[in-house]
């Protein structure tokens, strides 16, 4: 069908992949360079021509932008201040300036505070925010200055002229489960660029496709990922001290590696969320259960007493840091943020990272676009100005660190101390690491006959639609949606997989992981045995299901466009 539909073409300068902090900032970045450019060759101070009429544009597949944004957030302002340097006096959307750390170690019933706060740990100067507002702030300082934003539009193709990226395609809208068109069907379009610029977030759909035909991920190490979610707890009015920035590790995990953070706002609201690695061996491994056990330990229990939970959400993020980065151009086209791996999960902060590359890779969008060159010798130079950045400043230092600490908490622990004292060295050198996917065991030699459901340690709290949710009803707090008579977006390779190997061996670990109850495991045919069914109307855009899968049967791909979350305070 698709070969027989007349699309749309449009021209543009440059072309921003996902509306995340990543490309909204480089989207601005750019806009502001071109008009200084132009300004300065009008009044004789540069030589050259004009760059008339840039056409810049960002294509985000949420309804609006901020709707798939979530994050932490802490968020460190030195690459805010550079793109926005009256940011305050804009009405930046900050929840409140971090004033007091904390770090606590959890077991079962007690709670030990660590008396001095580690390093990494240290969050005075920074700011809590919602990733969500703050890009829709940023996203109207894109409109405001040119910027073409295309929402509810999902890039499902990328166009190529031999192996140079020359744009992408949006997907169709008003298919049906079938992918035949109805009533309401609208072709997508074709947006040809002269630079396309990919910042998807975690586990982007569209370079994962580009790195592997181009071989950016040659002699890198392989992506790993950790899995985060998150609730708001609105508290009643006063009782809160803004400001706050509390880490724990130890219990609820017990079989992963991970941990879990507390922040508050000045408007009565405790952030609360756990992450979890996800080269855990745990098939059972369920961190939205984990998080609703959180809440009845003593210590955040007394914490979030009388409040109420109206905000939820999860996704992953890249945990693999400097070894795990593709080769970050190519022939049309660069990668910025989480989808070139660039968080410092020693101090679980992207947003700052993610703002300065896709400032970054504006500065040399711009340049190519001066003297009319996209190859990739033309845009390697944004791989040289990362490097002689903050960005690499702070990845370099912890660029084991995530290597290290699957190893555990004991074994770790000296190996981190040194790391810290040598600016990132290894005391063992490398350590290989494996694809996420690879990493789970055996259900029964993790957990033997202990059962989900039935184990105080693998059973929810009772929900009571206050404080303690199953997932179906925190899904409900995210605003996901997607029509129901539209293709599924989630591809199962093979269902024979899941039914003759994978729930026998690891009893479906895609059940448990998955933060929105998209999977589940049903009767299926006369031979008794069991067969996923995916309601991938709940699906959150995590992509925890591409990437931790034990057999990578699962790929996710962009829904039609509109699709997903809303989120509004996460």
């Amino acid at each position: 069908m698709s070969e027989n539909i007349q699309r749309e073409t449009m021209e543009f300068d440059a072309v921003f992949v996902g509306g995340g902090v990543a490309s909204l900032s480089g989207a601005i970045h750019l806009v502001n360079l071109v008009k200084l450019h132009n300004e300065e060759v009008s009044q004789g101070k540069r030589s050259g021509t004009p760059i008339n009429d840039p056409m810049i544009a960002v294509v985000e597949k949420a309804s609006e932008i901020g709707g798939h944004s979530l994050s932490g957030a802490v968020m460190n302002p030195v690459a805010l201040g550079e793109l926005v340097p009256n940011y305050k006096e804009k009405n930046c959307p900050i929840e409140a300036e971090a004033s007091e750390d904390a770090v606590y170690f959890l077991g079962r019933t007690w709670s030990f505070k660590i008396p001095i706060t580690p390093p990494p740990f240290k969050n005075k100067g920074n700011y809590i925010v919602s990733l969500s507002k703050l890009n829709r702030w940023l996203g109207k300082i894109a409109e405001e200055n040119g910027v073409n934003i295309f929402t509810g539009f999902s890039a499902n193709e990328v166009l190529y002229e031999g192996n140079k990226v020359v744009g992408i395609q949006t997907g169709d809208k008003g298919l049906d489960k079938n992918g035949n068109p109805k009533s309401n069907f609208e072709p997508g379009y074709i947006l040809k660029s002269k630079v396309t610029i990919f910042g998807e977030g975690t586990r982007g759909s569209l370079f994962k496709r580009v790195a592997q035909r181009l071989g950016l991920k040659n002699g890198k190490d392989p992506d790993v990922f950790e899995e985060g979610v998150k609730e708001v707890i609105q508290m009643p009015q006063g009782t809160v001290k803004a400001g706050q920035v509390i880490h724990t590790m130890g219990w609820p995990l017990s079989k992963a590696v991970g941990g879990t953070f507390i922040y508050t706002t000045s408007n009565d609201q405790i952030i609360l969320g756990l992450v979890a690695f996800l080269d855990s061996k745990d098939p059972y491994l369920d961190p939205h259960r984990e998080l609703q056990k959180l809440k009845t330990h003593p210590y955040i229990a007394e914490k979030i007493k009388g409040g109420k939970v109206i905000a939820y959400g999860g996704k992953t993020l890249p945990a693999g840091g400097w070894y795990s980065m593709p080769q970050l151009y190519a022939d049309g086209c660069m990668v910025i943020g989480d989808s070139a791996s660039l968080v410092d999960v020693q101090k679980l902060k992207g947003i700052h990272l993610a703002m300065k590359s896709g400032m970054l890779a504006a500065e040399t969008a711009y340049e190519a676009l001066v003297k009319n060159d996209f190859s990739a010798d033309s845009l390697k130079s944004y791989a040289t100005k990362l490097d002689g950045s903050f960005i690499k400043k702070q990845l370099f230092k912890v660029r084991h660190f995530h290597q290290t600490l699957s190893l555990g908490w004991l074994k770790s622990f000296l190996l981190l101390g040194f790391q810290q004292l040598t600016g990132g060295a290894s005391l063992v050198g490398r350590i290989a690491m494996h694809k996420d996917a690879a990493s789970t065991l055996d259900a029964r030699k993790v957990w033997g006959d202990r059962k989900i459901g039935q184990d105080p340690d693998l059973s929810l709290p009772k929900p009571d639609g206050v404080l303690f949710f199953d997932k179906l009803s925190s899904v409900y707090l995210t605003g996901t949606s997607h029509d129901e008579n539209s293709p599924n977006h989630l591809l199962l390779k093979d269902p024979r997989i899941c039914s003759d190997t994978c729930n026998p061996k690891y009893v479906s670990p895609c059940v448990q992981f998955c933060p929105a109850a998209v999977y589940e495991m049903v009767d299926g045919d006369v031979s008794g045995k069991l067969k996923l069914q995916i309601n991938y109307t709940n699906c959150i855009h995590c992509k925890t299901c591409d990437i931790k899968c034990p057999f990578e049967n699962i790929d996710w791909t962009v829904p039609e466009g509109g699709g997903g979350p809303k989120y509004q305070q996460v």
